[in-house]
C-alpha cells in the first residue's frame, strides 16, 4: 500500500490519496476541495482512482465529494448514516465558512462498525469513532499498520466537541476502546497536522495519555 497526503482547502485537511500497488487503484480519503491538487496527484502518481471514502462529513473533508463523484463516476463509502445531518448542511457550511457552494449528495454506501472497503486489492477495516460527528469512522489498514483517523486524534490533541452532537466524554471512548486497541505502533494520518503514532499519543497527549 502507497499513500500521500495533499493538504487541501484553507483549513489545510489532510485528504489522502491512497493506493494498491498491485492494481495502482486508489481511493481519495476526505477530499474537502482543492479537487485540481487531488486529480494532479492522482496523475503523478499514475492511479486511478476508484472511489471516495469519507471519515465525516464536515466541509473541510466532505466539500469536494459530490464533484469529484460526478467528474469521474466514483461511489462515495461512509461515513456511517448518524451525519447524514451535516451532508445535508453543507450548502449552508460552505457559506459560513467561506468555501466555494458544495453540494450534498448520498453516499453509495453507508459505513458500520466492522465493515470493510477495498481498494483494488487492499481491505481496510472501519470502526465507528462518534464525538466529533455521530457518524464519523476511521479506516485502518493491518498489514501496514496504518490508521486514517480524519478529526479524532491529531499529535497532541483531540478533536473538536462542540460542533452539533459532538459530545466530549464519546470521543475519548471512541479513542480509547477503537484506536487504542490496534496498537501502539499503529501510524496515523489525522485530519490536520502531522502523523503521529498511537503509541506516542498514549505517552503524550495531554487529553487521552495513559
Amino acid at each position: 500500500m502507497k499513500y500521500k497526503i495533499i493538504p487541501v482547502t484553507p483549513f489545510q485537511q489532510n485528504c489522502t490519496l491512497l493506493w494498491c500497488e498491485e492494481t495502482m487503484k486508489a481511493a481519495v480519503i476526505d477530499p474537502g476541495g482543492d479537487l485540481d491538487q487531488i486529480l494532479a496527484a492522482a496523475k503523478q502518481a499514475g492511479v486511478t482512482i476508484e472511489k471516495i471514502l469519507l471519515t465525516h462529513a464536515h466541509i473541510d473533508h466532505a466539500g469536494g465529494t459530490a464533484e469529484l463523484s460526478r467528474k469521474l463516476s466514483l461511489p462515495i463509502e461512509g461515513p456511517q448514516k448518524e451525519d447524514q445531518f451535516w451532508i445535508d448542511g453543507l450548502p449552508a457550511q460552505s457559506k459560513e465558512y467561506g468555501f466555494p457552494l458544495a453540494e450534498k449528495f448520498t453516499p453509495s454506501r453507508w459505513l458500520n462498525q466492522n465493515d470493510t472497503v477495498t481498494v483494488g486489492n487492499l481491505t481496510l477495516e472501519v470502526r465507528h469513532t462518534p464525538g466529533h460527528t455521530p457518524g464519523h469512522v476511521i479506516f485502518f489498514h493491518p498489514e501496514s499498520k496504518l490508521a486514517i483517523v480524519g478529526d479524532v486524534l491529531f499529535q497532541g490533541s483531540i478533536g473538536r466537541t462542540d460542533f452539533p452532537r459532538g459530545d466530549h466524554a464519546t470521543l475519548i471512548n471512541a479513542i480509547r476502546e477503537q484506536l487504542w486497541p490496534l496498537g501502539n505502533d499503529v501510524a496515523f494520518i489525522p485530519g490536520h497536522g502531522p502523523m503521529s503514532t498511537f503509541g506516542q499519543e498514549r505517552k503524550s497527549n495531554p487529553f487521552v495519555h495513559d
